[in-house]
């Protein structure tokens, strides 16, 4: 991190949008500061192009002015119900809002809004490093304002209320997740006070949207190294609140000597091993790296529901992962998150990741690939990566092995990709020609005959041609009294 002197700050916002915006404000006779997260990155030297100024007096008026100023090469957007105004202009956005205190009702995020100081506008923040402001009034452009040692928290790495944080997070309980998010993005510790305080009032968390909810969650998960905020989230208390199924694997029981492992911090590997691979390793789809990260972190809730303990077996976690994609629909509904392709992906990873894992543990055989591409489709590549991740085990022999593995599992699929698997895995005699050639109308005798030509395609048994197909099905009917 680099500190600035008030200077180096002016020379920092030497820009023609901060020259414009203090002229405005000296023409009006208010004072104009850059606020929050724009001021932060500053000193952590991270690209920003999103400014908060914070005007006190009319914020409005302000960006109107402006936008007079910079024509038609601006476009300005007001919000006359919040106070607020948007300027756009070449790359930027400039947010404008009038300084001001607010005060908070027990039931709600939404506060009593009153026209207030810098002083107070700084003590409403959410936390120290984004408290700060620097003014761009000229006779003091460039100068700090940081009542509350901000600095000195970016420099130490520590997130922390400005004012007491048990009163902050009563107040809006959503600052809750976003301490844990920035704790996450920047690699930063909580302050111990400020954890306790999330401790304590993590039930205020339930007043929150999922919709809110949501968009942290996202955040920290797509963060460099997300687990970081799912053990803040876990020790907290705001897991069990938000995501039960996934706080509820963090136990371990053991039994007659015989222990399973922690699946909560299991997960948190798989996690962070999906994130070392990066958006285009192995044919990871960046737009697929948010879900991609979502299956990683479901993939094994359905331990909790499906463990047993069997004498002379030890802790078995049976169909684990069918019971989990039937839990990822509920997921997804409560924390209002798509509920269209992107659950289904998720649904569908979390249901197939045992399959490579259970190929590679045994003789590799081509039926088995091929009815993994078969079920998996587009999704393959998405899918292989996850059940790489997944593979944790600290007995460096057997890991060995099943690499190697894995490693022939990827081969078979490559060659079958190559050969347009999706023509070579779907037999050329459809249902519409069965349904013809034994006069029947849609019905079970018919799917059960296409789920036969499929098995003996997919298992390779015939050629996926109309010759040995005919008289596979012929044989089939003939069993069945249709023919």
């Amino acid at each position: 991190m680099k500190l600035y002197s008030d200077k180096a700050l002016a020379k920092i916002l030497d820009k023609d949008i901060f020259h414009q915006i203090s002229n405005v404000s000296d023409e009006l006779g208010v004072e104009s500061y850059v606020v929050g997260g724009y001021v932060r990155d500053i000193f952590l030297e991270r690209p920003s192009s999103d400014i908060d100024v914070v005007v006190v007096g009319s914020g409005i008026e302000v960006a109107q002015r402006l936008k007079q100023l910079l024509g038609k090469k601006a476009h300005l957007s007001v919000f006359k119900n919040f106070g607020t105004a948007q300027v756009k202009y070449k790359d930027l956005e400039v947010e404008f809002v009038g300084a001001r205190k607010e005060s908070y009702s027990h039931d709600s995020r939404k506060p009593v809004v009153e026209d207030g100081t810098l002083e107070d506008d700084q003590n409403r923040r959410d936390f120290t490093i984004n408290a700060m402001a620097i003014c761009l009034n000229k006779e003091r452009f460039g100068m700090l304002v940081d009542p509350f040692n901000g600095i000195a928290d970016l420099e130490d790495g520590i997130i922390m209320t400005p004012l007491d944080p048990e009163i902050t997070f009563s107040d809006d309980p959503l600052r809750m997740m976003r301490c844990i998010r920035f704790a996450t993005q920047l690699n930063f510790q909580i302050e111990d006070e400020t954890f306790d305080a999330l401790r304590r009032m993590a039930e205020r968390i339930k007043i929150v949207s999922g919709e809110r909810i949501e968009v942290e969650l996202n955040k920290i998960i797509m963060s460099p190294h997300p687990s970081i905020g799912f053990e803040y989230l876990q020790r907290s208390g705001l897991l069990l609140i938000i995501l039960p199924e996934l706080a509820a694997l963090d136990i371990v029981e053991k039994r007659d000597g015989r222990a399973h492992k922690n699946n909560f911090y299991h997960t948190l590997e798989v996690l962070e091993n999906i994130c070392k691979m990066g958006d285009k390793v192995n044919g990871i789809h960046s737009s697929n790296q948010l879900w991609l990260r979502w299956s990683a972190l479901l993939h094994d809730i359905g331990k909790t529901k499906s463990k047993r303990w069997e004498p002379g077996v030890g802790w078995t976690f049976h169909n684990h992962n069918l019971i989990g994609a039937k839990m990822v629909s509920g997921i997804f509904r409560r924390l209002k998150l798509p509920m269209g392709a992107e659950m289904k992906y998720v649904q569908k990873l979390v249901d197939l990741h045992m399959r490579p894992q259970v190929i590679a543990d045994n003789e590799v055989t081509d039926s088995a690939v091929r009815r993994l591409l078969n079920d998996a489709g587009d999704d393959i590549d998405d899918l292989m990566c996850l059940c790489e991740a997944d593979i944790t085990s600290k007995n460096e022999v057997r890991k060995k092995i099943f690499l190697e593995n894995f490693r022939i599992v990827r081969e078979k699929l490559s060659d079958l990709k190559e050969k347009d698997y999706k023509r070579l895995l779907q037999p050329v005699v459809d249902g519409n020609e069965i349904m013809e050639l034994f006069h029947l109308q849609p019905s079970r005798e018919v799917g059960l005959l296409k789920q036969y030509l499929k098995d003996a395609v997919l298992d390779n048994r015939v050629e996926n041609e109309r010759e040995p197909l005919m008289k596979l099905l012929m044989e089939k009917a003939r069993i069945m009294g249709l023919a």
